[in-house]
């Protein structure tokens, strides 16, 4: 019994001080009214953000921005009421915000290449200069983009290799979008024998082109003379076809205009080699 009585004492004499200082309670109940509404309103905002920035986002190479806009509104107002309650409980914010600008200062010097990477990536986001799926070339990177995250870009290159690129590394080099305009020109160059009847395999050689399964027919071909070469004349020919095909349609049309030369008679001339033998006759004996 006594045991309650003393367990109950301290309990009536905390009550008793907060009594003392309605104005501490009420400024506790401040506190927790804002954290909670910020809480709410910091859910709610990113929440609305995101469907704001999926309305911009109309391909998976947009699906970070939502994220990060999202995120970045959260905690903003999250630290924005974290401040407004520290301020109601009578805590002083100035040395809070002094220590959290120098932190956040030492966070940057210490991340600033990662730092770097982010802002390139959204810069990426923002220009475009590729999609999820296009073909591109990097410096020495060839390949389909996978991935367009905020670190780094994932790319397959052509022995399906998957290569993690830097932001920055891509933002600061050139980027050729093979698959931006929807067409690529493969071109040919063959060399036949100065005695060829020119206008013969010109025509041979125009027809096989606009032959060929994979062109496209809004493109028109285009074969011509080219220039002298050592051993024959050049001959220049092109088409147009669909980035993912273009290497095996210029395998088929290797195999075809080889075929049709050949059957036609063509001759396609190399480099010839001529060996002198320089080393003195002996002289005939009388």
């Amino acid at each position: 019994m006594g045991l309650s009585a003393s367990s109950a004492a301290p309990d009536s004499k905390v009550l008793q001080k907060a009594l003392a200082h309605p104005d501490l309670l009420l400024n506790i109940a401040y506190a927790l009214g804002i954290l909670v509404f910020t809480l709410i309103v910091s859910r709610l905002a990113a929440n609305g953000m995101r469907k704001v920035a999926k309305r911009f986002s109309q391909t998976d190479a947009d699906r970070t921005m939502p994220e990060f806009l999202s995120q970045v509104v959260r905690w903003m107002l999250l630290t924005l009421g974290l401040v407004a309650v520290m301020n109601r409980l009578g805590i002083e914010t100035a040395s809070f915000i002094t220590v959290l600008g120098a932190a956040s200062l030492s966070i940057g010097l210490a991340l600033q290449g990662t730092l770097a990477n982010v802002a390139s990536g959204l810069m990426l986001l923002f220009t475009k200069p590729y999609r999820i799926g296009d073909t591109v070339r990097i410096g020495d990177t060839n390949g389909r983009v996978k991935r367009l995250g905020l670190f780094s870009t994932e790319i397959d290159n052509l022995e399906n290799i998957r290569i993690f690129v830097p932001n920055t590394k891509i933002f600061s080099n050139e980027i050729s979008n093979i698959s931006t305009n929807g067409a690529l020109k493969i071109e040919l160059r063959v060399d036949v024998g100065y005695d060829t009847d020119l206008n013969a395999a010109v025509a041979l050689l125009t027809e096989i082109a606009a032959a060929q399964p994979d062109h496209l027919a809004t493109h028109e071909v285009s074969v011509g003379l080219h220039e002298f070469a050592a051993s024959g004349i050049t001959v220049r020919m092109w088409i147009w076809v669909m980035p993912a095909v273009a290497q095996a349609a210029r395998t088929r049309w290797i195999i075809e205009v080889k075929a049709a030369l050949d059957k036609a008679g063509v001759e396609i001339p190399y480099p010839h080699q001529v060996a002198i033998d320089k080393t003195p006759r002996a002289e005939t004996q009388a």
